[in-house]
């Protein structure tokens, strides 16, 4: 495939095994049935989140002068107040960027770690089986906003106080709460509303606002200042790390100002594995982004083409593929720092091959074991693209939605609870330790193809992330989808898989399919074994940015399931 067509590909038909898919709602003249709009093109920019403002906000920086970086911390910013349901500084970020200058991908880890002083015993003798969602037991480090400024020291251009006005404008006279906000902001608020601090800064008057109401958080505002005015040591070192030490304190938690004090981002090299001529870059462990890679080494064995996208075959295929990666990421995948995870065997194409060979064609497996790969010695995500060729592909989480709930006094945003993923079998790779980042679910995704960027990606979800990095590329690739048709189809998710918290699947897990796969296929899929179980919601939040190097033009694309769109100049 010389060239994967992502603008002309409305005449594209791709077989299915039975009946037509449904029809969508709407009826559009060009394109896939299920798509929602057209891809956004533009010559010079593009920016695509999952919120409009931020878009905006984005778009606005780089016409002030600022490079994709500083649109992407912007736009982040603002997320972090406009979307706290998926995203905030009280969580942690993944980047990979694209240097134009160098034509060069780097890769930035800024996830936290786990409290000094904190103990795997103190679970055990207080009789815990898994650490907790919610409050401050299952708090770590806020690694975000050292992400910003790790980015923004190697790559910014424009200040950090002008990077950061749009959002703090924003914090202090309102915006309107769009609708899929104001749905899991109430969603949260009936488990989080006793969490210490959650009500004070979202429930003020004793309730969440609701979609279109005007929404200010002013203690958000005067972080964001601090900031923007001190630099990142008044987050880690300063006075908001004081305040989110004392208020943990008090409420019973370990995480202290020396765990603030003594964090530190760590840059990382990408990884990648080449899928019929494009090659996907992910993040090592402690993040899942691998398991895309694994995913797809394992299903280039099979002419999916041939299968068609609506076929009980394919994703048949697709979702033992999965569940095999799963296993190994149940296993392998953990703080590096504490463990030799194998990175290259995991990734490798002949173990990708081997592995492949377990699948049964007809029969849907209850459960697998980890390989022995060759060794050696909620969510939100954005992506921006500037005029000089830069693009970053980030993602940034606070986990479970509002995080852990816990909002320190006078701050604007809650802390996550990453440290919920940790195991508490002291066996497990993934065994809490202190001082140790835990697995990781979020991943920002790259494509290149003969070393030039082709596409910065990321579906936000969970474990539902790896799946979808997955899905894109192989609707693009193999089905002729373009950008934004590869993120509007039906979707396929598995769940169920071993975690890498200590749980085993033996009862090969639960298949949801979006409404668009015929009855047909649901039809032989439980007749191969699958369990197939209706689902609303968990299918991810997609944002694209395509570089047509031909044309010289950004084309971008936004995630329907959310609020947001793509745009450009």
């Amino acid at each position: 495939m010389a060239k994967l067509n992502i603008i002309a590909s409305a005449a594209i038909a791709f077989s299915c095994a039975a009946a037509t898919l449904p029809s969508n709602a709407s009826d559009r003249i060009t394109g896939h049935h299920f798509a929602t709009r057209s891809e956004a093109m533009a010559p010079t920019a593009m920016a695509a989140t999952s919120q409009p403002l931020a878009t905006q906000v984005a778009l606005d920086i780089m016409q002030e002068g600022g490079n994709a970086i500083d649109a992407a911390i912007a736009a982040n910013a603002v997320l972090g107040l406009v979307e706290p349901t998926g995203n905030g500084i009280g969580g942690d970020l993944y980047a990979i960027v694209w240097d134009a200058d160098s034509e060069k991908l780097y890769g930035l880890n800024a996830s936290g770690r786990s409290p000094q002083s904190l103990s795997l015993e103190y679970f055990q003798e207080n009789g815990y089986e898994s650490i907790p969602a919610r409050g401050v037991l299952p708090l770590s480090v806020p690694g975000a906003v050292d992400g910003w400024f790790e980015l923004h020291g190697r790559f910014g251009n424009l200040s950090m106080d002008n990077i950061l006005q749009p959002a703090i404008n924003y914090a202090e006279s309102g915006f309107p709460v769009t609708e899929v906000i104001a749905y899991y902001m109430e969603r949260n608020a009936a488990v989080l509303e006793d969490i210490p601090g959650f009500a004070d800064v979202f429930m003020r008057d004793g309730n969440v606002p609701e979609k279109g109401e005007r929404f200010k958080n002013p203690d958000l505002a005067n972080t964001y200042k601090m900031l923007a005015n001190e630099g990142r040591d008044s987050f880690y070192k300063g006075e908001i790390a004081r305040t989110i030490s004392d208020f943990v304190e008090e409420h019973g938690g370990f995480l202290s100002y020396e765990d603030l004090a003594q964090h530190t981002s760590t840059w990382v090299d990408p990884v990648s594995t080449n899928y019929r001529g494009y090659d996907l870059w992910e993040l090592p462990p402690n993040t899942q982004g691998i398991a895309a890679l694994q995913i797809l080494n394992m299903l280039e064995q099979f002419d999916i083409k041939a299968m068609g996208y609506d076929s009980p075959e394919y994703i048949h295929l697709f979702v033992e593929a999965k569940k095999l990666a799963f296993e190994d990421r149940a296993k392998y995948y953990s703080d590096p720092d504490f463990s030799d995870v194998p990175v290259e065997g995991l990734i490798d194409k002949e173990y990708g091959k081997e592995r492949a060979t377990l699948i049964n064609s007809e029969r849907a497996g209850r459960s697998y074991e980890p390989g022995n790969p060759p060794t050696e010695g909620d969510t939100i995500y954005l992506t921006t693209a500037d005029k000089d060729g830069n693009m970053v592909s980030l993602i940034q989480s606070n986990y479970r939605g509002m995080g852990s709930g816990v909002t320190p006094t006078g701050l604007g945003f809650v802390l996550q609870n990453r440290g919920e993923l940790f195991a508490l079998d002291p066996n497990h790779r993934n065994v809490f330790e202190p001082g140790k980042r835990p697995f990781h679910t979020i991943i920002p995704a790259f494509v290149t193809k003969d070393g030039k960027p082709v596409m910065s990606y990321g579906v936000m979800g969970g474990a539902t992330q790896p799946q979808m990095h997955a899905q894109i590329l192989i609707n693009m690739i193999d089905f002729g989808m373009n950008l934004q048709e590869a993120g509007d189809a039906p979707r396929i998710l598995h769940t169920g898989s071993s975690q890498p918290t200590g749980s085993k699947m033996n009862d090969g897990g639960v298949v949801s399919l979006e409404n668009g796969f015929s009855k047909h296929t649901r039809r032989e899929l439980i007749k191969m074994g699958h369990t197939l179980q209706e689902a609303v919601g968990p299918y991810g939040g997609y944002q694209a940015i395509w570089k047509d190097h031909e044309q010289d033009v950004y084309i971008g694309a936004s995630e329907s399931r959310k609020d947001g769109h793509a745009a450009g100049y």
